[in-house]
């Protein structure tokens, strides 16, 4: 199945196969939807994934497939990139790597670049309230935008790629899930895909590779080697997604 998703004005499309609809998509969503009726009451899903490996389309498509699949329950995707600092802090605080003092905004997406605070206590709120704001990325404005969206779904799949981070500060943050995914893939793939990606969007192939070289992959190294066991953990290939043994 063709999906188009637009995600903070770039388009993305993307194929799932019937055996990804069929053997993962579909009973997991079901699953969920049981689970929903056990705690009669809204449901967090945390999908944890590294830079690359489609996890924002992946939790749209979910939703998509929900209105068919479980139509009794509203199904909503959300991200955390709207807890990014605002690009002020990060052009005024530095950090430490590699020995070096440099701007976080030179390493903007790592983990030290979000407010994590504030991302637990939103999420918190979000679980407590029948309707509650939440803040968006918004990639022209380099900042995010809050209460950009409403949450008031029954079902909630927040996505991100340190859901699941086993770091301090990072590692409780999976005890406020009632489910957890994980998406695992070979990093010489996903830095591929991120490479491809960062040119879509009108940039030259040489500070495309710069950039992911010196900052995506760093990212996506740690959400590899840093990860959580999840719920559901499944392996992104080049032909889809399977689930892991």
């Amino acid at each position: 199945m063709d999906y188009i998703f637009n995600n903070n004005g770039i388009e993305i499309k993307a194929t799932y196969s019937d055996e990804e609809i069929n053997g993962i998509f579909i009973p997991l969503l079901e699953h969920l939807s049981k689970m929903q009726d056990q705690k009669n009451g809204r449901l967090l899903i945390m999908l944890a994934a590294p830079p690359g490996a489609g996890k924002s389309t992946l939790s749209s498509f979910l939703e998509h497939l929900s209105k068919d699949i479980i139509s009794n329950k509203k199904v909503q995707a959300i991200g955390m990139d709207g807890f990014h600092r605002r690009q002020e802090y990060l052009t005024s605080h530095t950090a430490i790597v590699d020995g070096r003092e440099i701007l976080m905004v030179d390493i903007k997406g790592a983990p030290i670049t979000f407010d994590l605070d504030a991302f637990k206590e939103k999420i918190n709120e979000m679980m407590s309230k029948k309707r509650c704001g939440w803040p968006v990325y918004n990639r022209l404005l380099h900042n995010p935008v809050e209460d950009a969206v409403f949450v008031d779904g029954d079902i909630i799949i927040l996505e991100g790629n340190y859901l699941l981070l086993d770091m301090d500060g990072w590692r409780d943050l999976s005890d406020l899930a009632d489910y957890t995914i994980s998406i695992n893939a070979d990093p010489g793939m996903l830095k591929e895909r991120l490479i491809e990606r960062k040119i879509s969007t009108g940039s030259p192939i040489e500070k495309a590779i710069k950039f992911v070289e010196f900052s995506d992959m760093v990212n996506v190294t740690l959400c590899l080697e840093k990860t959580k066991p999840a719920n559901l953990e499944l392996y992104l290939t080049k032909k889809g997604y399977v689930k892991q043994c």
